[in-house]
Order: structure tokens, then sequence, then C-alpha cells
């Protein structure tokens, strides 16, 4: 019976080191080339080494933390290339998600992402990086699961994963005094049905901020 309960509570501490971990990572509370150890990672979660190790592969497998040949593992260090390469990703994958989602995009959907947008204010107003990175998120991902396009959603946020640690970079490099332009266009459009209109509006949220990291 021991032996099982073991067998148990293996897979449910993982999944929590795992998810509390890819949290931290996507939402830039972890800075790039940041060294992570599993012995470190036992300690704060309580958990032995197997479960961290889990965890710990299943996310150098997303491409949220990079592991050396030493056996090093860190946050990803990006190159330009790799930034430009991402960038890309969410235009493409983003634009489509936000298109497929604008027929249903009812009145309750628009102001849930005024409201969301009234918090990644706040965030830039309180020089709150993590907060705004997280409300961010949230703006767009509120968005795009109207879309229900579950598959294309995951990828996504796959790349908002990898680029989490460099987000939080560039938001120190913006030096943000208010909420994105962008946003308030893709309210707009939302509001008026404009298809055209979203497609660029998001194309440019997703791009014009990383875009000061490659130059």
């Amino acid at each position: 019976m021991m032996q099982s309960r073991t067998t148990e509570a293996v897979p449910a501490a993982h999944d929590r080191v795992y998810r509390t971990l890819r949290t931290r990572i996507m939402h830039g509370e972890v800075a790039p080339g940041q060294a992570l150890t599993l012995r470190g990672i036992g300690k704060e979660f309580g958990v032995s080494m197997t479960p961290a190790r889990e965890a710990v592969r299943r996310l150098v497998a997303e491409g949220a933390l990079f592991l050396s040949s030493s056996g090093r593992v860190s946050t990803p260090e990006l190159t330009h290339d790799r930034i430009e390469e991402l960038a890309a990703l969410r235009a493409l994958l983003e634009v489509e998600l936000a298109s497929r989602a604008l027929p249903r995009a009812h009145m309750a959907l628009i102001e849930r992402l005024q409201t969301i947008n009234g918090t990644v204010a706040e965030a830039v107003v309180k020089r709150d990086a993590v907060g705004y990175i997280r409300s961010n998120l949230e703006f767009h991902r509120t968005l795009y699961l109207r879309a229900q396009a579950p598959a294309i959603l995951a990828i996504a946020e796959t790349v908002w994963l990898q680029l989490g640690p460099t987000m939080r970079a560039l938001y120190g490099k913006l030096r943000r005094t208010e909420p994105p332009h962008y946003h308030k266009l893709i309210i707009a459009a939302l509001k008026a049905g404009d298809e055209p209109g979203l497609r660029l509006a998001v194309r440019s949220d997703v791009t014009q901020g990383l875009k000061l990291l490659i130059r």
C-alpha cells in the first residue's frame, strides 16, 4: 500500500512543480540566463529529485528551459534571430486566433477586455513588470479563447513561454508610461467587426515591442 501511495504522489508533485515554474517563466519572473538546480527546486517545493527532474525535463522540451551539455539548467538567452523567429510566429498564430474569435466577440467579451486593459494600465503605473506581462497575456488569452481553436492557442502559449524571460528584459527597455496603444485598436476593431483592422492591430501589438530588441 505504501508503494502505491508513493507512486501516485510523484505525478501530482511533478505536475505542481511544472505548472508553477511554467507560470513563473511565462510571466517573466525568471531572468534570461538564470540558472536553476534540481536541488534548489526540490527544496523550494518540498519534493524529491524525481518530480523536480521530471518538471525540468518537460520545460526543457517546451523550450522554456535550456539544458547545456554539462547538465546546467537555465532560462534561455535568446539571440536576435531567435527573437525575430518567435515574433513572426506570434504574428502568424495570434492574428489567426483573433480572426477566428471575431465572429464570437460579444459585448461581454469586449467589456472583459476593457477591464483587463485597466489592470494592464495599473501595472504600468506601478512599474510592475511581472504584473504587466501577466495581465497583458491575460488580455490576449481571453480574446483567443473565443476562437475555439485549442491546438493553435496551445502553440501560441508555448511561444509565450519561450519569450517570458525576454519579455521581462524588454519591459525594462520600453519604459512604458501607458498601456499598449494597440490594445485600444484591438477593442475598437472588435466593436466594429473590422477584421482587417483587427488583424493589423494584433500583428502590430505582438511584434512592435520585440523589434526593439533586435535593432
